[in-house]
């Protein structure tokens, strides 16, 4: 409770507090690592977004996910929503490359996270990658495999997931926002970008190799880092299959909530 002053008066506020569970977790444990609570509105978007995707049937589809964005430094920023933290390999990320707003920037040369998730955690034909992002996008954003098996990756190349590297999904030059995709059949996935579906007729082949999806850059089966993207990441997800035009529309509306209630 929180005093409010009232001519002749003195009233107590009820602290807002969230209504998920998964999002009251997640909200104490970036306040922790931050060391500084989260503005109300900014708690407030975070509750709305997990409650829209359990509402919307995709929150369970989710396996490894982390808002880069909202939390008021990089720590923050890297404390997972859903799954295992990811790896800020080498620490080579570094408080100047994360805006609360926009997110974290990469460098195109040398910096990436490690997901911690790999790339045969989902099965063949169920599974969903996907990243929103604040600058047009450069390099590979989140990938891996090998071309002549499966090969999984959102870049500036195309989307791929879990076949080989052609067919693909387009990727419009200086693509920004929510970029994704999605499999739950052998015959053909679903990409996103720029608000608009495309079918990808692509039959799908199993991961060869138990390697981790790197973000910001492209892992081969070897794990073989390369690609290296300087683009602008304000969130990701792994996991399995899932509706992706209703996770733009709940991961849009989270980053349009942070701009509005940041200073």
């Amino acid at each position: 409770m929180s005093p409010i002053y009232v001519p002749g008066k003195v009233t107590l506020r009820q602290t807002w507090q969230p209504m998920d569970p998964d999002a009251a977790a997640y909200i104490t444990a970036v306040e922790a690592a931050d060391g500084l609570p989260l503005e109300e509105k900014v708690k407030i978007a975070i509750d709305n977004f997990v409650l829209g995707c359990k509402a919307d049937g995709i929150w369970s589809a989710i396996k490894a996910s982390c808002i880069l964005a909202g939390a008021r430094t990089l720590a923050g920023a890297l404390v997972p929503l859903v799954g295992t933290a990811p790896t800020n390999v080498g620490g080579l990320f570094v408080s100047g490359d994360y805006n609360r707003k926009t997110g974290m920037v990469g460098n195109g040369s040398t910096k990436y996270l490690n997901s911690n998730r790999a790339v045969n955690a989902d099965l063949q034909n169920n599974k969903h990658l996907s990243i929103y992002t604040s600058t047009a996008i450069n390099g590979t954003l989140l990938g891996s495999g090998q071309a002549a098996s499966s090969f999984s990756s959102l870049e500036t190349s195309g989307i791929y997931l879990a076949s080989a590297a052609s067919p693909r999904g387009s990727v419009p030059v200086g693509a920004l926002g929510f970029i994704g995709a999605s499999r739950n059949e052998a015959a053909s996935f679903t990409a996103r970008v720029q608000k608009a579906s495309q079918i990808v007729a692509a039959t799908s082949a199993a991961a060869t190799a138990s390697v981790s999806y790197p973000v910001y850059a492209f892992s081969s089966v070897g794990g073989l880092i390369s690609g290296y993207s300087n683009s602008r990441l304000a969130f990701y997800s792994i996991g399995e299959s899932l509706d992706l035009a209703k996770l733009d529309a709940r991961v849009t509306d989270l980053i349009n909530a942070f701009e509005a209630a940041i200073p």
